[in-house]
């Protein structure tokens, strides 16, 4: 599968560790939009139609989780790939994304970004 037109929404506070992210993954080939809150994730998830969400959970106003929920609750979102990246290691916290019916689910203290290109891919 040709991954060079796939849209990658990069949801993710801390923009210099986004910025990392996103340079790397535009250097495989993909098309990454950059949002910083849970807000502009759920407004651009409409707008950019993205193959995928690489989501952080703890950030303003909307949480991840949130972020999450509502774009399984929305017909045009529903059938997104989300994959969760965040610091919460907690057992709880996995549970929680998978509850709601997260793809995927990575603590930033334990992979690199080349484990999150993999899973990316």
């Amino acid at each position: 599968m040709d991954d060079s037109n796939k849209r990658i929404l990069l949801v993710e506070d801390d923009t210099s560790l986004a910025d990392v992210y996103q340079a790397r993954l535009e250097l495989e080939g993909f098309n990454v939009l950059q949002v910083n809150n849970g807000e502009e994730a759920l407004s651009s998830a409409l707008s950019f139609k993205p193959d995928l969400v690489v989501l952080d959970a703890m950030m303003p106003k909307i949480s991840g989780f949130d972020v999450l929920d509502i774009l399984r609750n929305t017909p045009d979102t529903k059938d997104i790939k989300v994959v969760m990246l965040t610091a919460l290691s907690q057992p709880k916290d996995k549970d929680r994304a998978e509850s709601l019916g997260v793809n995927d689910y990575l603590v930033k203290s334990q992979v690199v970004i080349g484990d999150v290109v993999e899973r990316v891919k």
